[in-house]
This record gives structure tokens, sequence and C-alpha cells, in this order.
């Protein structure tokens, strides 16, 4: 019975070393580290270079004036009616004495 768990045991161990690459040791540990290291500098550094540098130019293009867009450069005129949309009677006819 002990042996049992024991065979399973070193099959999982087997099965994780055999996944890592086989080696053993601290050149397990050097390979990894060295995988680690070019992973990092030809993966993840780029991509976080770029998305630094899309995010500046978003900041950037949010900032300066777009001169194509439409600006109003004169106040509206108000509207000339008595009664509309202003709130109670402006004219004095309906008014009682």
């Amino acid at each position: 019975m002990a042996s049992g768990w024991r065979n399973a045991l070193g099959n999982l161990r087997s099965f994780v070393g055999n996944s890592l690459g086989g080696l053993r040791g601290g050149s397990s540990l050097a390979s990894w580290a060295v995988a680690g290291t070019l992973a990092y500098f030809l993966w993840v550094r780029p991509s976080q270079q770029l998305r630094r540098e899309q995010e500046e130019r978003a900041a950037m293009a949010a900032a300066s004036p777009d001169p194509y867009r439409y600006v109003e450069k004169r106040k509206p005129i108000p509207d000339p009616q008595e009664t509309g949309l202003i709130y109670g009677s402006k004219n004095d006819e309906n008014k009682s004495n």
C-alpha cells in the first residue's frame, strides 16, 4: 500500500521534471532564468513601451485642438417671443387691474 503512493509521487515528479524541459538542479534554474529574461526583453518590455507610447499619443491628441473642429464664435441670437419657453407672461395685456 505504501509503495502505491510512492509510485504515484515518483510519476508526478518525473512528469513535472519532463514538462519543465528534463533538466535537473542548477542548470534547470539557470535555463529558466535565461528564458524568462529573454521573454521579458523580447515580448513584455516592448509591449509595455508600445502601450505607454500609445497612451502618450492619445493624451497629446486630446490636449491639442483639432483645426477642423467646429467652434461657435458668435453668441446665439435671443428668441424675441414674449411667451413660450419663458415661464410666465411678459406682456401686460393679460394683467387685470
